[in-house]
């Protein structure tokens, strides 16, 4: 089991340590963030971040029985007023729990603060098509696919396309 608790600065060493590669932050941070990842970037990324109203709920995921950091992920674009967001910065950093349904549980949490904690009627992610893990534990977390933006992200010399994914509320209701 797993739980999420509001990233900080004493977690910023484990998740630059988690990111190798630019590819890697490409997945993970998208294009906002620049290869290596350091603090600086990190306290950008948290500054308006885990406050009332803020737009952004950032978590580090640890798991209960160890009480270790394995992961991270975040609730962005909040939008009060259309009751929406998206999910991001999905990522399972100790290698030794993937596959064992982590990400699962990950998008459950992060799902209960959407749709139980603050209302919201929409949530929204985007991934990698080539990533069929991160596909096959969204939809088994009830989004499904809308639209496929064709060669949207240049890594290096090629082009990745980017699946949009979404939930609603009543499909959530319905998990």
């Amino acid at each position: 089991m797993i739980e999420l608790r509001s990233f900080e600065c004493p977690d910023f060493e484990q998740l630059i340590s988690w990111i190798e590669t630019p590819g890697f932050l490409m997945q993970w941070g998208g294009p906002n963030f620049r290869f290596p990842l350091d603090k600086q970037q990190l306290e950008d990324y948290l500054k308006e971040a885990n406050q009332d109203q803020s737009t952004s709920l950032i978590y580090t995921v640890v798991e209960q029985q160890t009480g270790n950091s394995i992961g991270h992920i975040s609730l962005g674009k909040i939008d009060r007023e259309n009751r929406s967001a998206r999910v991001g910065k999905v990522l399972i950093g100790d290698k030794s729990v993937r596959g064992k349904g982590t990400c699962q549980q990950m998008m459950m949490k992060i799902l209960h603060i959407a749709f139980d904690e603050l209302a919201l009627h929409r949530v929204c992610l985007g991934v990698f098509d080539f990533n069929a893990p991160a596909i096959s534990c969204y939809e088994k977390a009830g989004f499904k696919k809308e639209g496929l933006l064709r060669d949207s992200r240049r890594m290096g010399n090629e082009y990745w396309s980017l699946w949009e994914m979404s939930i609603l509320e009543n499909e959530w209701r319905e998990e």
